[in-house]
């Protein structure tokens, strides 16, 4: 019962942090420090990523409409691919091309090296200065791009290349990196946020997929309780994340990214405190 409750907890947090530009990673590691699972470090390695399987449900869920391709005629009642539709599933998949290439390739060495605190800190601080900054830029320009059929494909390869240091540099935040991408080439907040959205569906189910694939071929296996804590997971992160996205869209139409870059900075320095002199 108590794995379930705090199986929730994270759930919540990765609801919360998946979409909010501040790094779910980072929040992660903390709530791990004050509330843990008891299970094998591998199940955890491996829950750490499938529990953003409930996360992205809700993004298909919400924006269905938008990324389904088939669609019926009003007037003849005949079924059709829409073409903007397909349009923009082949700039999504290629802004994941760069991440999923070096995921695929380096995703043992990444956990190895990089995973840990020091490096999450650092980026949560760097990433929240980049967002003050370039909201700065931004103060008195309009954006160019303000829809998703306006995106062009160099837009979405570049986009995809901020996503690439996520990919490398836990502390990054996923969001984080794209929405910077796309708001330092004039995409407005609006776009850059539905775009993170729709570009998070490949990327992370094919890292969730990757893990468990990993997780089974090295022994691993799932008891009645860990299999009851990654669906509890998976299903308060899926309820979260509709309350989260609506939130974020609702609030971007009035503010601007400011706010995640102070929280971010203060975020980093309380990971650093906590390890370096506390833990």
């Amino acid at each position: 019962m108590f794995n379930l409750i705090k199986a929730i907890l994270f759930g919540i947090v990765e609801g919360v942090t998946e979409w909010l530009p501040v790094s779910s990673t980072g929040h992660m590691i903390l709530l791990n420090e004050f509330v843990r699972l008891n299970v094998s470090n591998e199940f955890w390695k491996m829950f750490l990523v499938v529990i953003q399987f409930g996360a992205i449900l809700a993004v298909i869920l919400l924006y269905w409409k938008t990324i389904w391709p088939i669609r019926k005629s009003r007037k003849t009642g005949e079924h059709y691919l829409s073409r903007k539709t397909i349009a923009l599933w082949v700039k999504t998949i290629a802004a994941c091309i760069p991440a999923a290439v070096v995921g695929l390739v380096l995703d043992d060495w990444l956990d190895e090296h990089l995973y840990n605190w020091w490096v999450v800190a650092i980026m949560l601080i760097l990433v929240g200065l980049v967002f003050l900054v370039i909201e700065k830029r931004n103060a008195d320009r309009q954006p160019v791009v303000t829809s998703l059929e306006g995106l062009t494909m160099k837009d979405a390869l570049i986009i995809g290349l901020f996503q690439l240091l996520a990919a490398v540099f836990p502390g990054t935040s996923r969001s984080g990196a794209t929405i910077i991408g796309a708001l330092s080439i004039g995409i407005s907040r609006k776009i850059a946020a539905e775009f993170t959205f729709i570009l998070a569906i490949p990327v992370m189910l094919g890292a969730s997929l990757l893990k468990i694939i990993k997780y089974f071929a090295k022994g691993g296996y799932f008891s009645g309780m860990e299999a009851a804590i990654l669906l509890t997971g998976m299903l308060v992160a899926f309820f979260v994340s509709l309350v989260i996205i609506r939130f974020l869209m609702e609030y971007i139409r009035r503010h601007d990214f400011k706010p995640f870059g102070f929280y971010r900075i203060v975020l980093g320095f309380v990971v650093i405190l906590y390890f370096a002199l506390i833990h």
